[in-house]
């Protein structure tokens, strides 16, 4: 409100407050006014007639009496003491009333003010009536030149306006605007009052365009707020409300327009805005809250995670500063409630679901009996969550209701109405794939269509509800289809599909090409065009489905975890009617990779959006496919990408800079290495720099490869020590691939197998490891839910033999001849197993003597660790736990080692001397956690060293670790591609190779094997070199076995890596 609207006294000394006098006159004051009159007589009775012709006029005289009626009635507002203006100013007015002519308007603008005051209280639209009414009456008395006239103008718009947001009936906001027009025209741009006009001019353009989607609307009020935001100078306090509301326009801007540089300039305002005002500032929540929302805008269009977090973080700020007791408290709950859910989608942290239900609960407590329909969509916004989340339909059948209930809280002219249809049809689809209900189906259609008929044609909205239009159509013609007679059932109703396809197409056309929804759009209409073809198969939807899902992808991505799901649409269709480009459709899935597995969150949140949108599945079909198809070379550029990811993003992130021009090659090694080591508070910030000079340096010759995932050509260079044996399971096949050497192209076979039959020899495993009294994980997990396993009839021994030479006949000799007809017939071998064949013991089937095994996690890795300058550093062993190893007096350590043992084994020592030795052996007993394998961990002295930590620590010294501890190779049965055990952690951390256990080992056996393993790499006094460890540890089991120990104590030594 303008100062116009202070409190104007006339000659005559009788007292008119408006809007805002209370801004300016102090309570001590009235106290002063009153005490020097007499005591205040009884309220009068209210009238029967509130007319403004039926203002008894209170002779000049009385003057005193007057002054103690205004008082009285001023007090009240003061105080906000309902008791007193429970009776109508006017009645305590109207015996105030000068017969003045000249006094009259001014004393009908107090007493409207004093209604729009009860009309606030009250929510009695008769109130805002009379005040609207009685402001009109003040200025058709007032001459066109009269002074008061902008401030009767003014105080008039602020009826206007409140009917407005009551009704949103347009003739009360047009009248506004013209009356703020002439406020504007009457006043001179050096009046001290101006800027506040401009503002106010601005805000109700504003509200029109949101009415109409009239961008000329947008623009003048920008115009006009800009020149307020010109008139007021820096230091002024009201600066900072200019600059947040130049920040609000232009985000409205931004919303229709797309333009992120417009965005961008409204986060600077915003920003600065909140930088100009103190904590304990009363606007500077607000500020903040809008910035939140602002963030929140900008994460949707563009995805990024920093943009999320900063909106979080202004939202969180915005909270903390807001009283319980608030009004604006639960809106800022639940705006906090819907970002915090949109974290959980996007990252899949447990933790963001739950503070996103307690913050919507909180809403929901603090909610008053008569909350509006924007406290309700975004309670169901949790609701919703919470049922996707939890299965719960109960929480679906509130949410239900509660859209219904939001609809009838809101205006036939509300603007939002639009958008509440359509969230309703949003929860009723959601009912209908819950319980299949088609009447649900109907109900959703009725209100899609309903939204897109009130949505104008020129709303950014629109795009989004012809889609939703669309699917509804669709999902109509797939549920009649299924329903139909059999001369139906393959067809439907052609109707809907032809109409969803003519919205689809409308939507992408309405779409601006950088915006997000365009790929969403592009998406549903290649599905649809899909549905089609194989309904009808014309060739011209066929090409037009490619087309379409190409474009899709070429265009700014929208969630990532949706265009996931695209992605696999696209290629289970390429699959089967175009398999020429299903190489294609797989590259769009396994591009989205890094964004799905977003490096700044925790590894725990990145397990778990692995299992998520199910990238082991993935991987397995999309090898399988390549091999079918004869791109082979594909497969293994797809099936590298979908192993061991976290893994690779840590190796990422020390990879070597030396190629990139210096000013940027250490700033992306800084930042790579902040992000290694946790990142801390800017951990976010970090990782989206990070992305930002990823982009930069590939946009320079020759860097366009850069980090991007390797083709073959350089994947091949893994076998430079000896040939690659891939083994991919799939429910349609399952295949080896050979890589014999860097310039060969892969080699197919197809084993004679099931996926059922490698489950079923997995199950026997660990059923003979049970029986052997091993303590295997799965085993483990039998006895402790009190499952009983049946033993076979024949002996352990027996049983080793049977499993070993099913191995032998159906894996192993098939691939031994293959490498014998290409002449490999001993030598090095390394075994990179995928899903059911995983953990599978293929080293220990007979003839053991032939080839030396070795496994790794993935192709990259092992490259990595061939190419890995050696330490230059004196060779340094850490033992660290047992001394057993060096206890028979051999001296071959002993001018290297550095041993901690007992007390001297904590997490700090230990850690000290990881980083700094080249050759490790821990002797410590080791854990593997089932829940959560990053937890998996080694005990140390009242302390343990876990996955998660070791992954982060820089082991730039270290050749080989050897973990003579137990399970130390046996990863995560629900991520069997991830390699999560603590062989693969320390390979991924720096180590060059490993020595680890497929489960638990005898105690007896460890320094037995450690002993013979060193012994053979530091005979003859000779430096330890990384590429014999394999050797080395060949060597230490033959010995073992000699020894005459059961299969169970000498298969489970494997060597990983070099």
């Amino acid at each position: 409100m303008s100062k116009d609207s202070r409190s104007y006294s006339s000659s005559r000394g009788v007292l008119n407050v408006g809007e805002d006098a209370l801004n300016s006159v102090q309570l001590e004051d009235w106290l002063r006014l009153l005490r020097h009159n007499k005591p205040l007589k009884d309220e009068p009775e209210t009238p029967k007639s509130r007319n403004i012709n039926d203002i008894e006029m209170t002779p000049t005289q009385d003057s005193e009496t007057a002054l103690e009626l205004a008082a009285q009635g001023s007090m009240a507002r003061v105080r906000d003491d309902l008791s007193n203006l429970e009776t109508p100013p006017l009645d305590l007015g109207q015996e105030a009333i000068s017969p003045d002519e000249y006094e009259k308007p001014s004393h009908l603008q107090g007493l409207a003010a004093s209604f729009i005051d009860l009309y606030r209280r009250r929510n009695n639209l008769k109130d805002l009536d009379m005040a609207l009414e009685l402001g009109q009456e003040a200025v058709k008395l007032t001459a066109t030149d009269d002074p008061r006239r902008p401030w009767l103008l003014q105080s008039l718009a602020v009826s206007l306006d409140e009917r407005y947001k009551r009704l949103y009936d347009p003739k009360d906001l047009e009248a506004a605007i013209e009356v703020k027009q002439e406020v504007l025209t009457l006043t001179s741009r050096d009046d001290p009052q101006t800027a506040d006009h401009l503002q106010s001019l601005a805000f109700s353009l504003t509200a029109r365009y949101h009415k109409f989607f009239d961008l000329k609307d947008l623009e003048t009020a920008l115009e006009h707020e800009q020149n307020a935001l010109k008139l007021t100078p820096a230091g002024s306090p009201r600066r900072p409300e200019h600059l947040q509301r130049v920040a609000v326009i232009l985000s409205a801007q931004y919303r229709r327009l797309g333009d992120v540089k417009v965005m961008r300039e409204a986060l600077e305002l915003g920003q600065e805005a909140v930088n100009l005002t103190s904590i304990d500032h009363a606007m500077r929540p607000k500020y903040l809250d809008s910035l939140c929302v602002s963030f929140g805008a900008l994460y949707q269009r563009l995805g990024a995670v920093k943009d999320l977090e900063a909106a979080l973080e202004y939202g969180c700020e915005a909270l903390k500063l807001t009283p319980e007791d608030h009004p604006q408290r639960t809106d800022r709950l639940q705006t906090l409630a819907v970002l915090m859910g949109e974290r959980y989608q996007r990252l899949g942290d447990e933790k963001d679901f739950d503070t996103a239900m307690e913050f919507g609960q909180e809403a929901l407590r603090l909610s008053p009996m008569d909350w509006n329909s924007g406290h309700l969509q975004k309670i169901v916004l949790s609701l919703t969550d919470q049922h996707h989340k939890l299965g719960e339909l109960k929480d679906l059948e509130t949410a239900l209701k509660l859209r219904q209930e939001a609809l009838k809280f809101t205006s036939e002219k509300h603007p939002q109405r639009p958008h509440y249809f359509s969230s309703l049809a949003v929860t009723l689809t959601d009912q209908y794939h819950r319980l299949g209900d088609l009447l649900d189906l109907e109900a959703a259609l009725q209100e899609h269509e309903e939204a897109l008929k009130l949505t104008p044609i020129n709303d950014p909205r629109r795009p989004e509800r012809l889609d939703n239009v669309a699917k509804s159509l669709l999902s109509r013609h797939e549920r009649l289809a299924r329903s139909l007679s059999d001369q139906y059932k393959t067809l439907g109703d052609p109707k809907d599909l032809g109409e969803a396809l003519e919205l689809q197409r409308e939507a992408v056309d309405l779409t601006p090409m950088d915006d997000p929804d365009r790929s969403v759009c592009l998406q549903s209409l290649a599905t649809s065009l899909s549905d089609r073809y194989e309904k009808f198969g014309d060739i011209e939807d066929l090409k037009l489905v490619y087309v379409n899902y190409k474009q899709s992808f070429e265009c700014t991505l929208a969630n990532p975890d949706s265009s996931w799901h695209a992605a696999l649409r696209w290629a289970a269709f390429s699959r089967a009617y175009q398999p020429e480009h299903y190489p294609t459709a797989c590259a769009a899935a396994f591009n989205l990779l890094p964004e799905i597995l977003w490096m700044g969150h925790s590894i725990s949140v990145r397990q778990k959006a692995i299992q998520r949108v199910n990238i082991e599945d993935t991987t397995s079909a999309a090898t399988s496919t390549c091999i079918k198809i004869g791109n082979a070379t594909a497969a293994v550029e797809f099936l590298e990408q979908g192993l061991a990811m976290i893994f690779q993003q840590m190796l990422q992130l020390k990879t070597d800079v030396d190629m990139l021009p210096p000013s940027k090659g250490q700033a992306f090694a800084d930042l790579s290495a902040q992000i290694y080591t946790g990142g801390g508070k800017n951990l976010s910030k970090a990782v989206e720099d990070r992305t930002t000079l990823l982009k930069e340096i590939r946009s320079q010759p020759g860097l366009e490869y850069f980090l991007l995932p390797k083709p073959y050509r350089e994947l091949c260079k893994a076998s430079r020590g000896g040939p690659i044996v891939i083994l991919n399971s799939h429910e349609d096949s399952c295949n080896g691939i050979l890589i014999l050497s860097p310039s060969s192209d892969p080699i197919t076979l197809r084993l004679q197998v099931t996926l059922q039959q490698l489950q079923d020899q997995r199950s026997r495993l660990k059923k003979l490891l049970g029986r052997c009294g091993v303590r295997a994980r799965e085993a483990t997990s039998n006895r402790l839910f009190g499952r009983q396993e049946q033993w076979s009839s024949k002996s352990a021994e027996e049983q080793w033999e049977d499993l070993l030479t099913w191995l032998w006949i159906h894996i192993v000799n098939p691939v031994y001849q293959v490498l014998q007809s290409y002449g490999i017939v001993n030598g090095r071998i390394w075994w990179l197993l995928t899903g059911a064949f995983a953990s599978l013991p293929l080293h220990a089937c007979p003839p053991t003597d032939v080839f030396v095994h070795s496994y790794t996690a993935t192709l990259g890795s092992l490259i990595q660790a061939q190419t890995k300058e050696c330490s230059h550093v004196p060779v340094k062993v850490c033992l660290i736990g047992l001394s057993q190893t060096n206890s028979s007096g051999e001296n071959y350590l002993n001018s290297c080692v550095k041993l901690l043992e007992g007390k001297q084994a904590t997490q700090g020592a230990v850690q000290t001397q990881l980083q700094s030795s080249s050759w490790l052996h821990l002797a410590c007993h080791g854990k593997q956690d089932l829940l959560e394998p990053t937890k998996s961990r080694l005990l140390l002295y009242e302390s343990t060293l876990d996955m998660e930590t070791i992954l982060r620590m820089p082991l730039d010294h270290a050749e080989v670790v050897f973990l003579a501890a137990c399970q130390t190779a046996m990863g995560d049965s629900q991520l069997v591609n991830e390699s999560f055990h603590l062989g693969g952690g320390f390979i991924a951390a720096g180590c060059r190779g490993a020595i680890g256990t497929l489960w638990s080992m005898n105690d007896q056996d460890g320094p037995l094997v450690a002993k013979t393993f060193y012994a053979y790499l530091f005979k003859n006094d000779r430096q330890p070199q990384a590429a014999e460890a394999a050797q080395a540890l060949h060597f230490a089991v033959k010995e073992l076995k000699k020894q005459g120990v059961p299969h169970e104590r000498w298969i489970p030594f494997i060597h990983m890596g070099i």
